[in-house]
């Protein structure tokens, strides 16, 4: 595991508090559509989800919390965590708006265990997520922690081969400076991010040390979110590489189960 900032958490933490007011006023995001009825999730969680009414899930870095609440439209009862306090305020005015009972705490995910005190049929996690955080042993261990006997965890994630057209393809600590967000390349602000690169064998290796069964894992040459460069719409919520085309997985998910 690469050397990290000790800070890390409060700069990132300053980066999604910047950017959550942006992300909600942004087409990217669609709040109108949202609250208007849309669901927020792609084929590709829902295919992996099934049917989820009356389940408990644990949806870890929800951000302002569309997913989250998306899953409690479909009858689950979700608990979505963020770093960001903004995105978390943000996040319970949504539900509070859109009458749904969905629960937000604001913590890092490696601090949860000392904020909630429960088990959950399906932990949640999805896109662009693990790259905020240093210790995928550290993340597998909370994942296996909330879960119940027989419950499973739900994955979807950017390939790591992605990065290699972002110029970010390395295994040190990445610490940058940038302008606007992926929502809005115009939003007159300046963050600082720390992040990292983590392999297939790093994500999946930490599940299997914490006894979790790989019950699925299949890669998807499209990403569901136009926030690459050089990418070209191929369908409805389907972008792709315009150079390489139907060559190189741009997505990868994962549902691993917890038994006794």
């Amino acid at each position: 595991m690469p050397d990290y900032p000790a800070n890390y958490a409060a700069l990132n933490r300053s980066l999604w508090n910047a950017k959550t007011e942006y992300h909600v006023q942004s087409e990217f995001y669609n709040v109108p559509g949202f609250l208007a009825g849309e669901s927020s999730l792609n084929d590709i969680e829902l295919g992996l989800l099934g049917n989820i009414s009356g389940l408990h899930i644990l949806h870890l870095q929800c951000h302002f919390g569309q997913d989250s609440m998306s899953l409690s439209r479909m009858g689950a009862h979700v608990t979505g965590v963020d770093l960001s306090d903004k995105a978390i305020d943000t996040a319970r005015q949504l539900a509070t708006q859109l009458g749904l009972d969905t629960r937000f705490i604001c913590s890092d995910v490696y601090a949860l265990p000392e904020h909630l005190q429960q088990q959950f049929d399906v932990v949640f996690t999805t896109y662009g997520v693990l790259g905020w955080l240093p210790d995928m042993d550290r993340w597998a261990a909370v994942v296996a922690h909330f879960l119940k006997p027989g419950g499973r965890l739900v994955l979807v994630e950017f390939h790591p081969v992605v990065w290699i057209f972002d110029a970010k393809f390395t295994r040190e600590t990445i610490t940058e400076t940038e302008t606007g967000t992926y929502a809005d390349r115009t939003a007159p602000i300046e963050t600082t991010s720390v992040s990292w690169n983590h392999s297939l064998g790093e994500v999946l290796g930490a599940l299997l040390k914490q006894g979790l069964e790989i019950e699925q894992f299949e890669e998807y040459d499209y990403s569901p979110y136009n926030c690459f460069a050089e990418l070209e719409q191929t369908g409805a919520r389907q972008y792709r590489l315009r150079h390489l085309p139907n060559k190189l997985p741009m997505v990868y998910s994962v549902v691993a189960q917890k038994w006794p």
